[in-house]
């Protein structure tokens, strides 16, 4: 009888610790386009079922391995839907997860007219899927961030490597596609950037296999003034890789196909980069592609984010994501964090040949006065759009 206000008192003390420690649940939403295969010409290796989305899945396995510490536990709602899918349809399905945290794996169209919709200036919108530089310089929205690095930066990683390598001279090749086209402005506008010159351009027209004429269409089309390299814009992949070896001067070939710059590469060892490698092998059976980490690095912001605060409320997560206190570890040897006058994730660039790892961008020398990653795609007075 001695011993009973004592077993009260710590019946109570461990309810009260049990309360405090509740599980919190995190909900995310991941919306992507059921996209029917693209038949390109060069495409020995077509886009896996699961590009983006394994990435994503397996940031939710890496914040719950933290969040079981913390009592807090990240659901995903994954939404597919086909293309044209009407906004209707996709709000729809969104609001039955009751998730305000989004990672977007759409078209720029898709993604701004859903942007649009009333009631998504609660929601936080991660972009993982467009490289359109519009959204990151004329149609910003305060609470849409890019995980994706757009083609501004590509272009830029890329022209800062080639300057520096002193292959000044760039002669610029475009496919008949839009993102092409976009591509190829992104070029020029890194070339007036950082002292490239672009002494010849041609466009790509021809529409037969290049796997059957390249060998005799290729050295003809590329008789053009001297150069230190052929920069190529074929986002699709139906020609850029023809082009290697076949050139009329022996240059080396760089942009979407031969040397590139991206987000990510299956070749990053450095930094503990191979752990996540690893990681995302085993669990999806194939390489981690760009897209891959920009859905994991969206994921894993919100994670970070709510082992910082304690918290899964998306306000407050939103809030501290787009803070000068938020830096992510993302196996790249800097801290990333969000720009505040656009959302994009300031991160460095890899600069890779298709089996390995060339170098890494922003290069030594192309300064900055708060940040060198800051030279690598738009600047604050570069944008039109304000937070």
């Amino acid at each position: 009888m001695l011993l009973r206000p004592f077993h009260l008192a710590l019946t109570a003390l461990c309810c009260a610790a049990s309360s405090a420690w509740a599980l919190t649940t995190v909900d995310i939403a991941y919306l992507e386009e059921t996209r029917p295969p693209v038949a390109t010409l060069a495409n020995l290796e077509p886009p896996p079922a699961d590009l983006g989305r394994a990435g994503v899945e397996l940031g939710i396995r890496d914040n719950d391995s933290t969040g079981k510490f913390l009592q807090q536990r990240f659901q995903l709602h994954s939404i597919q839907l086909p293309v044209g899918a009407p906004a209707s349809e996709w709000l729809a399905r969104l609001n039955k997860t009751k998730a305000r945290l989004v990672v977007a794996n759409l078209p720029a169209a898709t993604l701004e007219t859903l942007l649009k919709q009333p009631g998504q200036e609660g929601v936080l919108w991660f972009n993982a899927g467009a490289a359109d530089d519009a959204l990151r310089q004329s149609r910003c929205r305060p609470n849409l961030l890019h995980t994706l690095p757009g083609r501004a930066m590509q272009a830029d990683a890329l022209a800062q490597y080639l300057v520096a390598r002193r292959w000044k001279k760039w002669f610029l090749v475009t496919g008949p596609q839009p993102e092409d086209a976009a591509y190829a402005a992104a070029v020029r506008r890194a070339a007036k950037r950082f002292g490239g010159q672009i002494v010849g351009e041609k466009a790509w027209r021809y529409s037969h296999d290049a796997r059957r004429t390249a060998q005799a269409e290729v050295p003809t089309f590329t008789q053009v003034a001297e150069h230190d390299v052929m920069i190529v814009a074929d986002e699709r992949g139906d020609f850029g890789d023809y082009f290697l070896y076949r050139t009329w001067l022996p240059r080396p070939v760089a942009g979407t196909q031969g040397l590139v710059a991206a987000g990510w590469h299956a070749s990053a060892e450095q930094w503990g980069a191979v752990q996540l490698q690893n990681r995302f092998r085993a669990y999806a059976k194939r390489p981690m592609q760009a897209a891959d980490y920009a859905g994991w690095a969206a994921v894993r912001s919100v994670g970070e984010a709510a082992a910082r605060t304690q918290s899964g409320d998306a306000k407050v997560l939103r809030d501290y994501i787009r803070s000068p206190e938020f830096e992510l570890a993302a196996f790249k040897g800097r801290s990333l964090s969000y720009r505040a006058w656009n959302g994009e994730l300031r991160q460095p660039m890899l600069i890779a040949q298709p089996r390995a790892l060339v170098s890494l961008s922003p290069q030594e020398g192309f300064l900055h006065p708060s940040s060198d990653l800051d030279t690598l795609g738009f600047d604050a007075p570069e944008v039109k759009c304000k937070p």
